[in-house]
């Protein structure tokens, strides 16, 4: 039993240590003219948008829309990524 408690403050331990880890790994997107920053946490960075894309108001949303969703996507999979790393450290069922 008291193995099982020190394999979970390794965990939380861990869990913390990447949830930090995330907070400083931003990760950019691109969509036509718009480019989205965010960090692992899923925290807006940095938007810029290109002289070209502000002309037409349609596609300047669709672009903010794309660029977003592919910064979100790939802020996930970063974030699965590492969740799996430390979880695959003490086989636990359906976790690695």
């Amino acid at each position: 039993m008291f193995e099982k408690a020190k394999d979970m403050y390794k965990l939380q331990k861990n869990a913390k240590k990447i949830k930090k880890d995330l907070k400083n790994t931003h990760i950019e997107a691109e969509h036509e003219g718009v480019t989205v920053t965010i960090n692992g946490e899923q925290e807006v960075v940095k938007v810029e948008i290109s002289d070209e894309a502000i002309t037409n108001k349609s596609k300047l949303e669709d672009s903010l829309e794309k660029a977003f969703n592919k910064a979100i996507k790939k802020s996930q999979q970063i974030g699965a990524e590492m969740m799996k790393e430390v979880m695959g450290d003490f086989n636990l069922p359906g976790m690695g």
